[in-house]
């Protein structure tokens, strides 16, 4: 039975044809969940399940006081290795991870996250905008209004 709370969207894909987005107001959050109906497993339905399936994945971290945190991966701007350690700035915090930055990489292949230069990776969701500078550089300004050089 449809409720008030329900909405269906419809869309079109890459290659044109429509397809339908259910969306159904719940009651709490073990009711939530994801449900994918196709005729075949297409490049657009194994996105959607890949970004389902990744969504919330955390790295674990360390502040500066060496307390150890869980860093969702989807609120990480930017990782920078310095001196042999890896970095990871969110919009307000910087932590520090186990590991070599091609392990980093390794494991967040599946995001919008990508090499920036040899010493970092940015998330590209979190970039606001991006320009070339006189010497034909490219800088990416992140969430948090800082900018990062792009080689």
């Amino acid at each position: 039975m449809k409720s008030i709370n329900d909405r269906i969207i419809s869309y079109r894909t890459r290659k044109g044809r429509r397809m339908r987005v259910t969306e159904k107001l719940v009651n709490s959050p073990e009711e939530e969940g994801v449900t994918l109906e196709y005729i075949r497993l297409t490049k657009d339905f194994e996105e959607i399940k890949e970004y389902v399936r990744h969504k919330g994945e955390t790295l674990s971290g360390y502040k500066q006081t060496k307390e150890k945190v869980s860093v969702r991966i989807e609120d990480v701007l930017y990782f920078e290795t310095v001196d042999g350690c890896v970095f990871v700035y969110t919009v307000d915090c910087v932590y520090e991870i186990k590991g070599r930055l091609y392990q980093v990489e390794e494991k967040v292949s599946r995001r919008n996250i990508c090499r920036a230069s040899k010493t970092m990776l940015v998330n590209v969701d979190h970039i606001i905008s991006v320009r070339t500078a006189l010497n034909g550089r490219l800088y990416a300004r992140m969430e948090n209004d800082e900018e990062i050089l792009i080689t």
